[in-house]
């Protein structure tokens, strides 16, 4: 038996070294280059095209300080000369109704961009009223956005100490107020409107106060982490600093639009609202048409009149209408400057995120082109790259002449409303880019304007197919798709039962 295993032991031996022999002669796999290349992961484009803090405005002061008949001291106005505050003249009824009707008529120009939000008033006001009013609002609006609007055509211009102006109690005296109270009791989040000569000014103090704000901040937080470690709580609560003021390490922030640089005034032109500003940010169309028939040049139809614009027929909110489809044709052309000329995240960020602040950044790069007409420079803060001469207000300019051309036929003959070719046109221009697309050219200006088209029936199908055809470009055009904000169109859209939608979106 011993034998026995000291045989099989022997063999076991004599077939591991046959073995080890065999695979000695053996090929040597994955040693090709493509195996031994460093591993690395997949280029992941980053995800920027999520907005990252959704919010709302939810709050809108109204400060007028108007002072109706009485011209503030350091403006000399021309005779005749804009007079017009939210389309009404403060002249044709008595000053304290003047007033009211200019408070209640901005409240609905502002609801037409958000209907939901709450509104207060406060006409010729005091420090006190001011006061009051802005640390109410901020205390019911909690973390979301506040909207501060300032008309200051009835009082004096702002002064480089970063003041603005109110009244005493008997209107006898002008009040100063500080923007650096007013940053106190409006917090943050918050967006500032200012409609007066000389705004610019407002905006560098504005910038100025937040600085300090943030150093004052820093020092409380320095001193309350200097008495965190003291042995007696009691004398710690003692010395401890009051808790800091709601949204102060944000003022830098907040958003501004002002109606002109520093030492500039407002236009004066009797032929447009003294609020002109006002006007482009909240009542965009109208304007924008009043405006269009003032100018020398580029009218096909130059017996259009003013009586015949205030008669466009339709509605702001019907594209189906003449008045509905200027207004898409505009968001399409504003969303379409902006993304063609903004960073992307600052696109995201006045564009995407809040829909009362993206309705006012559109209506901004009008109030640009229209008041540079008049020596006017509109500032923004952020800042915006310059875009009242981008080649898409050539494309706006035509299709109100196409417009305003059927007008006098329409109202006068009862003829039917004839489309604008806008967005067929458009679609043709991104098929044009897609046909020679590559990764290495600029993105398709078209690109907003596709995503507007797809809110109509009539061209949805091209459209789809088009920006089909687009993402299959790659991830880059996903990701460029997906920062314009594709998103919230298609997932619209797949709540559709029109099953001839299925397959495009489906492959999107």
């Amino acid at each position: 038996m011993c034998n026995t295993m000291i045989e099989t032991t022997d063999k076991c031996t004599d077939a591991s070294v046959v073995e080890e022999e065999d695979d000695s002669k053996l090929p040597i796999s994955f040693v090709y280059a493509r195996h031994l290349d460093r591993i690395e992961g997949i280029n992941c484009i980053t995800q920027s095209w999520r907005v990252k803090e959704r919010m709302k405005t939810v709050s809108v002061a109204l400060v007028l300080c108007l002072n109706v008949g009485v011209d503030p001291p350091d403006v000399v106005k021309i005779q005749p000369c804009s007079r017009l505050e939210c389309w009404i003249d403060p002249s044709s009824v008595s000053p304290q109704k003047a007033m009211e009707l200019i408070g209640n008529n901005l409240q609905k120009q502002y609801e037409r961009w958000q209907p939901r939000a709450r509104y207060k008033h406060s006409l010729d006001p005091t420090v006190e009223d001011v006061k009051k009013l802005c640390t109410s609002l901020r205390r019911n609006s909690k973390e979301e956005r506040v909207l501060f609007h300032y008309n200051g055509h009835g009082v004096p211009r702002p002064t480089v100490n970063g003041e603005i102006w109110v009244f005493n109690r008997t209107y006898t005296q002008y009040i100063p107020l500080s923007i650096y109270d007013l940053q106190t009791w409006m917090g943050a989040p918050s967006i500032y409107v200012y409609d007066c000569s000389n705004a610019g000014i407002i905006v560098n103090s504005f910038n100025t106060f937040a600085e300090q704000h943030e150093k004052e901040l820093e020092q409380m937080r320095a001193r309350s982490g200097s008495t965190a470690g003291h042995s007696d709580p009691e004398a710690a609560n003692r010395n401890s600093p009051s808790p800091p003021i709601l949204g102060a390490t944000t003022y830098k922030n907040c958003i501004q639009l002002a109606a002109c640089a520093a030492n500039q005034i407002l236009p004066m032109n009797p032929q447009l609202p003294a609020d002109l500003f006002t006007s482009c940010l909240t009542t965009p169309i109208r304007i924008a048409l009043k405006w269009f028939i003032l100018q020398s040049t580029s009218k096909l139809v130059p017996h259009v009149t003013e009586d015949l614009i205030d008669r466009i027929p339709g509605q702001l909110n019907d594209r189906r209408t003449m008045l509905g489809e200027l207004n898409w044709i505009f968001t399409a052309i504003t969303d379409t400057i902006a993304w063609n000329t903004l960073p992307r995240d600052l696109f995201q960020k006045l564009f995407r995120q809040d829909l009362l602040v993206a309705s006012l950044f559109r209506n901004f790069l009008l109030a640009e082109r229209i008041l540079r007409s008049y020596d006017c420079t509109p500032i923004s803060s952020p800042p915006l790259p310059q875009s009242y001469r981008h080649p898409m207000w050539s494309a706006w300019d035509l299709a109100l002449d196409l417009a305003l051309s059927q007008l006098p036929d329409i109202l006068e003959k009862n003829k039917r409303f004839k489309h604008s070719p806008f967005f067929e046109e458009q679609l043709t221009a991104f098929q044009v880019w897609l046909e020679g697309s590559s990764e290495q050219r600029s993105p398709p200006e078209q690109l907003p304007i596709v995503l507007q088209v797809l809110l109509s029936q009539v061209h949805r199908l091209r459209a789809l197919e088009l920006l089909g055809h687009f993402l299959d470009l790659g991830p880059w055009a996903v990701n460029l798709a997906l920062s314009v904000g594709i998103f919230p169109y298609v997932l619209k859209l797949l709540q559709s039962l029109a099953k001839e939608l299925r397959p495009f979106l489906v492959f999107i």
